[in-house]
């Protein structure tokens, strides 16, 4: 019966209305395994495919599609699950207690349980996908302008009233957008090598410079102004590597020549407990300088290659 009337509906203009059952647990969606071992496999025939061919060139860019599949199904559900916990407060701010009202508040909660089910499972799927697209290509995967978060620590399905399920999503929402822990602040410019490995002393540099960071703040959060060309690309990439959060603060274009101050300003907004600075323009010397101005660490990097100045002034003498 539920079949045959949900194909009834199909044939209607019955815009944003679904029928499903609910609510929903984790074992109503493909285990983390079967996850794995399907996009692992359809990944290596992808790649397999396009090996060899005019669209090896090309490569990165169906990586990067293929990621993206899953990220904006799994925003697509998140929106959902914002309007549906939205009608959730609606009604909870106008409970009258009778029993049609208590029975419409029960199914918008199991509606937006259902939809944050999916969204959970599809971030997963996108948390696999990008990190073989980091194994493939060795940078992490950034969205072209959404940011990437990751709910799964805040799984609130099991909750059935009203009130608690807005407060856990407003909580979820804010934990996943600002990861607990120490904020880091990672800075440096693109810069040009006349050779590879010139290129890789840099990023064995950057590298080791944030073990060592990493070493003594156990619960580092990385934040770094997201340039998928520049050093914030190797950076980004270990975070993903040593699975630390990170947050990127991209410029603000509108604000023209002042952006790149203004993005300072939100970064050391965080009150940071370092700021790792590797060569770059003068809008990271002015970072540099209001970080030691507030008394924040700075772990100086903007020697030739990602050494200490001091260091190299001392090779010089």
């Amino acid at each position: 019966m539920h079949s045959s009337f949900s194909e009834q509906l199909a044939g209607l203009d019955l815009s944003g209305f679904s029928i499903g059952p609910a609510p929903v647990s984790t074992n109503d969606f493909p285990g983390h395994d079967a996850v794995v071992q399907t996009l692992e496999a359809v990944w290596s025939d992808l790649f397999a495919m396009v090996s060899g061919t005019a669209l090896e060139a090309d490569a990165e860019d169906l990586g990067w599609a293929f990621v993206n599949i899953f990220h904006r199904s799994a925003t697509r559900k998140s929106t959902a699950v914002d309007r549906a916990t939205d009608e959730v407060r609606a009604l909870v701010a106008t409970a009258d207690g009778s029993e049609i009202h208590t029975h419409e508040l029960e199914t918008q909660v199991e509606r937006a349980q259902c939809a944050e089910g999916a969204m959970l499972a599809l971030e997963e799927m996108r948390e696999v996908a990008a990190a073989l697209y980091l194994n493939e290509f060795g940078s992490s995967w950034k969205p072209v302008s959404s940011s990437r978060f990751n709910h799964s620590a805040m799984l609130t399905s099991a909750l059935v009233e009203g009130r608690e399920f807005v407060r856990a999503r407003s909580e979820a929402k804010r934990r996943a957008a600002m990861p607990e822990g120490t904020p880091v602040i990672f800075a440096g410019g693109r810069t040009r090598h006349p050779n590879e490995q010139d290129a890789l002393t840099l990023a064995n540099n950057v590298w080791a410079t944030l073990d060592k960071v990493h070493d003594r703040v156990p619960d580092m959060v990385l934040v770094h102004g997201g340039d998928t060309k520049g050093v914030d690309r190797l950076a980004s990439s270990w975070a993903e590597r040593r699975n630390i959060p990170q947050i990127s603060f991209s410029l603000d274009m509108r604000l023209g020549a002042r952006a790149g101050f203004k993005r300072n300003e939100r970064m050391l907004s965080l009150d940071p407990r370092y700021v790792v600075a590797f060569p770059g323009n003068g809008v990271l010397e002015r970072l540099v300088i209001e970080a030691k101005s507030r008394r924040i660490t700075v772990v100086d990097r903007r020697g030739p290659l990602g050494t200490s100045p001091k260091r190299a002034a001392q090779d010089t003498d």
